[in-house]
């Protein structure tokens, strides 16, 4: 794919147990530990840092910030399998759905950072409309049959294959959210909800979520806040990288650059790194 979501970074308040329940629920492992900080993954692959800062403030749940991280697991079977150990280990869910395009569980972490874990239904289930936008719906999962036909061997922690399939964001508005994500970043607009659109690339269905559900018109996130500190995206064409950072030079949006990384603020104040 031309760019996506590959890694997000949660500012939390107590790092040892956070960190403890993504590695015993989701099965990620820790890639890099320090003091004050700790990326965890799967195969290899950093998926989510964590770190920790004793001045934070509390992140407001009506205000800019993580709607959830999405974990993609490789296919149904793998996903039984987690919902079968997050069973098992009392694990409370939020929700399950099915999209037509994906099957999604949901549930948050002990800080209330919001997580899906799904998996993608072949592509050539999905259903494209005539505009180049993708059919999405949300209907109940059967999580029953799913935990049913899971295999009941054992959880062994996220498959090598395990990534971080997309990001949900709450922001204050969508006319914003298009002219960034769309405009400034080259993503397409492949779907939208009453109050959410979906921006991806390579036809994907999502790699990032922007809604107002809970955020419409909040201010700006300012200073260390808990919640989602910044987020990572990766562009294998560097054609849009180019096109991305010319954007920003154009409408003045300040930007670090360091090699073949940029790193920015969002328009509701969280961080961003473009990467070639």
């Amino acid at each position: 794919m031309p760019a996506f979501v590959d890694h997000a970074h949660l500012l939390v308040r107590d790092l040892p147990m956070v960190s403890s329940w993504y590695q015993r629920i989701l099965g990620l492992s820790p890639i890099e530990t320090g003091q004050s900080g700790t990326t965890l993954g799967a195969g290899g692959r950093p998926l989510l840092t964590l770190t920790t800062a004793g001045d934070a403030r509390i992140g407001s749940q009506r205000g800019p910030g993580l709607f959830h991280n999405a974990f993609l697991l490789p296919d149904r079977t793998e996903l039984g399998r987690w919902l079968a150990h997050a069973a098992h280990a009392g694990v409370p869910l939020q929700g399950a759905s099915d999209h037509l395009v994906s099957e999604a569980i949901y549930l948050a972490d002990p800080e209330g950072n919001g997580i899906e874990v799904y998996r993608d239904r072949p592509r050539s289930d999905w259903r494209f409309e005539p505009d180049g936008t993708v059919a999405m719906a949300t209907l109940p999962l059967d999580l029953q049959a799913l935990y049913d036909e899971a295999p009941k061997t054992g959880y062994a922690g996220a498959p090598d294959a395990t990534t971080l399939g997309h990001i949900h964001l709450q922001v204050s508005a969508l006319p914003e959210a298009d002219a960034f994500f769309r405009q400034v970043l080259g993503l397409d607009l492949m779907a939208t909800y009453p109050g959410a659109h979906f921006y991806a690339s390579g036809q994907y269905h999502h790699h990032v979520g922007a809604n107002i559900w809970n955020s419409r018109g909040a201010t700006r996130r300012e200073g260390l806040t808990t919640g989602l500190a910044d987020y990572t995206i990766q562009f294998n064409d560097p054609a849009r990288f180019a096109a991305a950072l010319a954007a920003l030079d154009r409408l003045e949006i300040p930007v670090i650059r360091s090699g073949d990384r940029a790193r920015l603020t969002d328009p509701w104040g969280i961080g961003v790194t473009l990467v070639a």
